[in-house]
């Protein structure tokens, strides 16, 4: 099979699109027949080595939407499902990936299943900051700092659906989107800061993008008294005279949380915006881009 590896660790031109040997299921695991593979910004972590240390060869992707190859009976999946899942050990960015089964859950049926790659990684992790460390209630007011992203669109639809009045930023490639998932207004983060732009104190912040200490600071003071911060990219320090709470927090995988984003899809109350669809072959060039800020939304590569 085909697969986007790396052999070393290092810039996105140790990704390698080379044939690789085809993996094979083992107890309580599935074969997937990849339809995508979604791209995350923090994929390039694996690739770099920042976060972690990975065994080499090791084949990039966690969010992966495809068809059941191969099942055993316990797994709760015969041949033919469609499903998704994140695969926490990656190899999602090849024609066949393996997954343990109780990470996946049946494919939406409402969008193709190649964009449903785009769900995994960014809606699990847009719906923890939403619902269980914001905690966002209807009739609070959020800042969404980063909304033109993956997790970003995903977290203003569902402020949205709680009720929330959302302010949200984005630069002017993404601003449409974000007005077309509900935002109710839009700043834009290249020519104005949100601590200029909002007027009134927010419930809650949710920073999705990585910001400095003083942009922190700036941010956590838009927050009102008894409020909360939310970053997914580290904990922002608030100043000590601030009565605000501050979460920073990597998602887990919770496929049961996965399965209920895939029932509001197929209700039709949250939209998968798939900015680009792009073969596998190009993902060197995706991480080139993100790591320039010349992507916005998910992308997906296709095997």
């Amino acid at each position: 099979m085909k697969a986007a590896r790396i052999h070393e660790h290092g810039g996105p031109e140790v990704i390698r699109y080379e044939d690789a040997p085809k993996p094979a299921p083992g107890p309580g695991e599935v074969l997937i027949k990849v339809a995508a593979a979604g791209f995350n910004p923090a994929d390039s972590g694996d690739r770099s080595g920042r976060y972690r240390s990975v065994a080499l060869p090791f084949t990039l992707g966690f969010d992966v939407s495809g068809t059941v190859e191969e099942a055993d009976a316990d797994s709760g999946f015969v041949v033919g499902d469609s499903v998704i899942g994140r695969l926490d050990h990656g190899g999602a960015s090849a024609e066949y990936a393996v997954a343990p089964a109780d990470v996946l859950v049946r494919a939406p049926e409402r969008i193709p299943l190649a964009d449903a790659a785009a769900i995994p990684v960014a809606g699990l992790t847009a719906w923890q900051a939403v619902h269980e460390h914001a905690q966002l209630k209807s009739g609070q007011r959020v800042l969404v700092n980063g909304a033109g992203g993956g997790v970003g669109g995903f977290a203003v639809q569902l402020a949205k659906l709680a009720g929330a009045y959302v302010i949200a930023t984005a630069s002017p490639r993404s601003a449409d989107a974000v007005r077309a998932h509900g935002a109710d207004e839009v700043i834009d983060y290249t020519t104005t800061s949100p601590a200029a732009a909002v007027q009134e104190p927010v419930d809650a912040v949710l920073s999705l993008v990585f910001v400095g200490p003083e942009a922190g600071e700036a941010l956590a003071g838009l927050v009102r008294p008894g409020g909360v911060i939310v970053s997914i990219t580290g904990r922002i320090e608030p100043p000590a005279d601030l009565d605000i709470r501050s979460v920073g927090f990597s998602a887990r995988n919770d496929p049961e949380l996965l399965a209920e984003v895939v029932r509001l899809v197929d209700a039709g109350e949250l939209t998968v915006d798939v900015a680009e669809r792009l073969p596998l072959s190009e993902l060197a060039e995706v991480h080139r881009r993100s790591e320039a800020g010349q992507t916005r939304g998910k992308v997906i590569l296709i095997p």
